[in-house]
């Protein structure tokens, strides 16, 4: 199987920024276990953090052709950018959202996801692990 991660912006600054809500882990080392998940079920994995909301959508197209699943966390995208949750509708990939915070838990404007409609699982609030949990759960569909 071959997944497709995707990180948004800003998450290329985890491990120093805001540690107290994001912890103290830098994206190396979450993409060093996501790829360490995949790996004991045999999956490929390529791992993407793009900040631009163009470069995530073009991003999503070039999955077409490869990934079985996508795990794209949207970071601050997830609240207003129908431009993505339109890609990822338009690919045909099957997509699970992933964040490390519950976002239902944030500050107000960040409680709703536009891109949740069109994903077919969310898993948020468990830090990297939120990411593990969407490996397991795609490489456990058929």
């Amino acid at each position: 199987m071959n997944l497709s991660v995707i990180h948004g912006p800003n998450l290329n600054l985890l491990g120093t920024r805001l540690p107290e809500l994001y912890g103290t882990m830098t994206l190396s080392e979450i993409n060093r276990r996501i790829r360490e998940a995949a790996a004991g079920r045999r999956a490929r994995v390529r791992i993407l953090q793009l900040n631009g909301e163009g470069e995530i959508i073009e991003a999503i197209h070039r999955q077409m052709s490869w990934a079985d699943w996508i795990i794209l966390n949207p970071a601050a995208f997830t609240h207003y950018s129908y431009a993505i949750r339109d890609a990822i509708e338009a690919c045909g990939v099957p997509a699970v959202e992933v964040h490390l915070t519950d976002i239902r838990k944030r500050e107000p404007f960040r409680r709703r996801s536009v891109i949740a409609p069109a994903c077919r699982r969310q898993f948020m609030g468990s830090g990297w692990r939120s990411y593990i949990r969407a490996v397991q759960f795609c490489l456990n569909q058929k």
